[in-house]
């Protein structure tokens, strides 16, 4: 049954691969076949035609920061909503789960109202900005959860030896919950990599400010090479790959320091 899964997840992955490299008549006509000539000139192409390169440097800057102010702020937020359990507490975490509640394109217009009245209307700054505060509430109360982990026991015994709210954050929560941070870093890498409709209306559509999820879509037209446009994807899709990879292993290595101390 694990095969049948791994095929289902790899076929559509097999099939963008195998695309990059043909012609239209040969995406429609032999779906799955390998190219009978690699056409490696699709991703120059899809490289020149997007300004790929000035986009993926964009993405790259904006999502990392983003992710940076989104850790910043909920885990000290989680930290605290942690460690209470009265009524305040209950409140805010209730006004976290309200986020939820909010769709996406019903703060567009209040969102870029704000954007116009700041200033930074159509500049990556805003949009560095905006995308931790719309991560905030899912960040906060998965922290949370992890958080409520860390033994009563390890508290006590930091607090005896001195240890301050900062030192017990630094020290025993943050280690104990690093698994749930990478867990949030990598969703939320994931979320604001592919984030379109935000970076289209906010940050704009100009070459040199715009993302690959804004760039991308230059490549289609009433003639569109779908050779190109895979190519183009495959390229986008490249760094968020890798940092999946080096974040899932840390995470997988974090989860075995916690079950050989355990």
């Amino acid at each position: 049954m694990s095969w049948l899964y791994a095929l289902l997840l790899a076929a559509p992955l097999y099939y963008l691969a195998v695309s990059a490299f043909k012609t239209n008549i040969e995406i429609f006509t032999r779906p799955f076949a390998l190219p009978r000539h690699w056409l490696w000139h699709n991703f120059s192409t899809a490289w020149q035609t997007a300004a790929l390169g000035q986009a993926l440097l964009d993405s790259l800057l904006i999502s990392v920061v983003a992710v940076a102010l989104t850790l910043v702020l909920a885990v000290p937020a989680a930290y605290a909503l942690a460690r209470q359990d009265g009524r305040l507490a209950r409140l805010v975490a209730g006004a976290f789960s309200a986020g939820f509640l909010i769709p996406p394109f019903a703060a567009l217009i209040p969102t870029v109202v704000l954007a116009i009245k700041l200033d930074l209307f159509y500049t990556r700054e805003f949009q560095m900005l905006f995308l931790p505060a719309s991560a905030l509430p899912l960040s906060v109360l998965l922290l949370v959860q992890f958080m409520r982990t860390v033994p009563r026991a390890l508290v006590e015994s930091a607090s005896l030896d001195g240890a301050g709210n900062l030192r017990l954050l630094v020290s025993v929560f943050v280690p104990v919950s690093l698994p749930g941070i990478v867990s949030v870093t990598i969703l939320q890498l994931l979320t604001f990599w592919n984030e379109y409709l935000f970076s289209l209306t906010i940050t704009g559509t100009a070459p040199q400010i715009r993302t690959v999820q804004v760039a991308l879509p230059t490549l289609v037209s009433d003639a569109t090479d779908f050779g190109v446009l895979t190519a183009g994807t495959v390229l986008t899709l490249l760094p968020v790959y890798f940092a999946y990879s080096l974040a899932s292993r840390r995470m997988q290595e974090a989860l075995t320091a916690g079950a050989v101390k355990g």
